[in-house]
């Protein structure tokens, strides 16, 4: 169980496939090599079986390709107007028909020069073995700059570090879930238990080939989909470590669930009704036992 609930906190997640350039200038692949047949051999000498044809990639062979993010901030009393917490979804690719923008490097900058510039906490599931990580070796094979980002204290008690374990300025959720020697559940698992939408027609293992059809929309929906839940699972946790009650904790359901009615109803984000459906699908589920 995590320790500190922070006013500001970013539940992020990161998508990621096997990158091209990465394959063929590791195993020498020629040139003209298909993106497609360069992702099959990376994932041939990844060990890929029959059973497991896309085994998991060394973080460092992969590129990102989108980050989403779902922000939750305390609003002092003066400034709430009735709303203590309000939330705010983003993601990037922001425009997933810019080019530029959608470029590896873009991403992972945007999204690290934020996180230096407001210090939040981030919040995540399985990411301080996977997506910090990958996005710490991805920002070095870029060549990027994130000073304000990897600025760490001299002493622990002294400001925000993303990289020591000794604070809670970056909370896996997975580690607070795992037991020693046990065997951790997935984030789909304990989210639909819980009556929180997990996958949707789309898992982890659909991304690569999503991102060879250039279908990037749905990447970047799917991707935000993941930081939703990610976040629906901390509260839950927030509740049960006693950092909100029992009333607090469903007002701030019900915000969300505005937040959410509210970003559907505008241009490009009707995506968020299908989450929203799963949801009171869920929870009905659950009632009606």
């Amino acid at each position: 169980m995590f320790k500190s609930v922070k006013d500001q906190i970013w539940f992020f997640d990161c998508e990621w496939v096997p990158d091209p350039k990465a394959g063929r200038l590791l195993y020498g692949l020629k040139e003209d090599m298909s993106d497609s047949d360069v992702l099959k051999e990376m994932w041939k000498r990844g060990g890929a079986t029959e059973e497991d044809p896309q085994p998991f990639l060394k973080t460092n062979l992969c590129r990102v390709v989108s980050i989403a993010a779902l922000m939750r901030r305390v609003v002092p009393p003066e400034q709430n107007d009735g709303i203590p917490v309000k939330h705010h979804l983003l993601w990037l690719p922001r425009d997933v028909d810019d080019v530029a923008g959608r470029s590896e490097a873009a991403v992972i900058g945007t999204f690290l020069g934020a996180v230096g510039k407001f210090k939040p906490q981030l919040v995540g599931f399985n990411s301080r073995a996977s997506d910090l990580r990958i996005l710490f070796q991805r920002a070095l094979v870029n060549g990027i700059s994130a000073p304000d980002f990897c600025k760490r204290p001299d002493k622990p008690w002294e400001g925000v570090d993303y990289f020591a374990r000794d604070n809670e300025w970056s909370i896996d959720l997975m580690d607070s879930l795992s037991g020693f020697g046990s065997k951790p559940p997935s984030l789909n698992e304990i989210a639909v238990c819980s009556g929180i939408p997990g996958k949707m027609d789309v898992c982890g293992d659909d991304v690569a080939g999503m991102w060879l059809g250039g279908r990037w929309r749905e990447i970047v929906q799917y991707n935000c989909f993941d930081a939703l839940t990610t976040y629906l699972v901390w509260l839950r946790m927030a509740h049960l470590g006693g950092f909100l009650t029992d009333d607090a904790y469903e007002e701030e359901q019900m915000a969300f669930n505005n937040m959410l009615l509210e970003e559907a109803e505008k241009p490009g984000m009707d995506f968020l009704n299908k989450y929203i459906d799963e949801w009171n699908r869920l929870q009905e589920a659950i009632e009606n036992g």
